[in-house]
């Protein structure tokens, strides 16, 4: 399950900054170039995938039973 969620906060970490940048008019090429929507949505994505990876990477390691 922790490389799950590890792999899942990454992912939408990636997404998230890719948002942020088109939204901030950075990342140029897209209809969300520069709407402030689309950087808003970015930060939450981006804080988003960072508590998975932190969730992922701190969640207890299960144990395997013989």
């Amino acid at each position: 399950m922790r490389p799950v969620l590890v792999g899942i906060g990454v992912i939408a970490f990636l997404v998230g900054l890719v948002w942020t940048l088109q939204g901030a008019d950075i990342l140029l090429g897209s209809a969300m170039t520069g709407s402030t929507f689309w950087l808003g949505a970015g930060v939450i994505l981006i804080v988003v995938g960072l508590g998975f990876a932190a969730w992922g990477v701190r969640a207890p390691v299960a144990k395997k039973t013989a």
